[in-house]
C-alpha cells in the first residue's frame, strides 16, 4: 500500500468519520506535516543521507551551508597529498575564545567549524592551503504536501504516516480518548517496526554509499566578521 496526498487525506477523514468541512485540506496539511516531523525526529534514518563537496582555499574561513541540510553528520578535509582530517563541531563562543583575532597570517590545518549565521559556517584556524571538503549530512526530506504523488515515507511506510496523522487528527478534534489511545498504540508499534527495519538496513550498508547531490559554494569575505 502507498499513499498519495489525496488518498491519505481521504483515509484520515474516513477513519475519523469527519468531513472536509472540519478537516479541510489546509488543516490536514498541518496535521500530516506534523506527523512527518514527529517520525523524522524520533527515528535516525540513513535514507536521507547526502554528500556535498567543495574546496577550502588559503585565507578563506567561510563555507556555505547546504540549503537542504537538516543535520550535519561529519565534515572531512583532504589535501593534495591525500591526507584526510575531520573537523570537530564547536559553538561560536568556543571559536571566539580559541581564535579571537583571526587573520590571513594566522593559518594552519583547520580543526574546528561552527555556525556563523544561517548561511555560513566558519572554520578555524584559517586554511593554510587548498583542501577538498566533504560534508555528510541529513537532507531535509520532501513532504508529501509538496510531493503530492507520494514520498519515500508514504510509499514504503503508509501505515506509519497514517497512524501518526490519526493521532494528530484526534488530538485536533478533541476526539474520544479510547480512539486516541488506540491509534497512539498503533503508531508506536508501526514506529518500532520502522526503527527495526532502519537498523537492519544500516547493518547491511544499504545507504552507506551516498552520492554527491549538491555543490557547496565558498564565500570569500574580506575579513572575519565582515561579509
Amino acid at each position: 500500500m502507498a499513499y498519495s496526498l489525496t488518498n491519505l487525506r481521504d483515509d484520515i477523514r474516513n477513519y475519523t468519520e469527519v468531513g472536509s468541512n472540519v478537516l479541510s485540506d489546509s488543516v490536514l496539511s498541518r496535521i500530516i506535516q506534523n506527523a512527518e516531523n514527529k517520525i523524522l525526529r524520533t527515528i535516525d534514518t540513513d535514507q536521507n543521507v547526502y554528500y556535498a563537496t567543495s574546496s577550502l582555499v588559503s585565507g578563506n574561513r567561510y563555507v556555505t551551508i547546504p540549503g537542504d541540510l537538516r543535520a550535519i553528520r561529519y565534515a572531512q578535509l583532504e589535501d593534495a597529498a591525500g591526507n584526510q582530517y575531520y573537523l570537530e563541531q564547536r559553538d561560536t563562543s568556543f571559536m571566539a575564545e580559541y581564535y579571537s583575532t583571526p587573520g590571513t597570517a594566522a593559518v594552519d590545518i583547520p580543526k574546528y567549524y561552527a555556525n556563523w549565521d544561517e548561511t555560513f559556517w566558519v572554520v578555524a584556524p584559517t586554511p593554510d592551503k587548498t583542501y577538498a571538503i566533504t560534508l555528510c549530512y541529513d537532507k531535509e526530506p520532501t513532504s508529501i504536501i509538496t510531493d503530492t504523488a507520494g514520498t519515500y515515507l508514504s510509499n514504503k511506510y503508509a501505515d506509519l504516516i497514517l497512524y501518526a496523522s490519526l493521532v494528530n487528527a484526534y488530538g485536533y478534534l478533541k476526539g474520544p480518548q479510547d480512539m486516541l489511545q488506540y491509534y497512539t498504540q498503533a503508531f508506536k508499534e508501526a514506529l518500532e517496526s520502522y526503527s527495526i527495519e532502519q537498523l537492519g538496513q544500516r547493518r547491511r550498508d544499504e545507504y552507506q554509499d551516498g552520492e554527491v547531490r549538491a555543490q557547496l559554494n565558498v564565500k570569500p569575505p574580506s575579513s572575519y566578521g565582515n561579509k
